[in-house]
């Protein structure tokens, strides 16, 4: 079972800005995270589709049996090397400008029935901007429950 693999070298946006929307496609098919990808205002979105697509023609190039079978097995973002600027300020002082790069790398395969995929999107709750209920402790009793207060009858 091979893997078809592209890559996106010093792509020029961030990598903290790109990581949601890859942890959003990996364990999609292709067909399901390139039409995904098509409907996100992102620029990060347009540099992976493009990768995702690349990957795709590597894939029907190297003579894959069933493109319509390939999964997204693998899209990380990983940090690259960054430009380093100086912003003047007051007195004398300079900040740090810190413009950062990314790289990208996509992985398609063919993913038989007994290999288990992670579920499609994330459950990175920090990406989905929700936040999990805390757990009752081992051996903790739950909450009593209050009973709702009689309602006074009209008459």
């Amino acid at each position: 079972m091979p893997a078809f693999v592209a890559k996106h070298r010093f792509a020029d946006v961030a990598p903290r800005k790109m990581r949601p929307i890859a942890s959003m496609i990996r364990g999609m098919n292709v067909d399901e995270a390139v039409e995904s990808l098509k409907f996100l205002p992102n620029r990060g979105a347009r540099l992976i589709e493009a990768v995702v697509k690349s990957a795709l023609g590597n894939a029907e190039d190297q003579g894959c049996r069933s493109l319509e079978d390939l999964v997204v097995t693998e899209c990380r973002i990983d940090g690259a090397p960054m430009f380093k600027r100086i912003q003047p300020r007051a007195r004398g002082t300079a900040f740090g400008i810190k413009r950062r790069l990314a790289h990208i790398i996509v992985t398609l395969a063919e993913v038989a029935d007994d290999i288990e995929l992670p579920e499609t999107g994330t459950t990175d709750s920090a990406v989905q901007g929700l936040v999990t209920p805390p757990t009752p402790a081992a051996g903790m009793p739950d909450a009593p429950q209050l009973a709702a207060a009689p309602t006074p009858a009209t008459a």
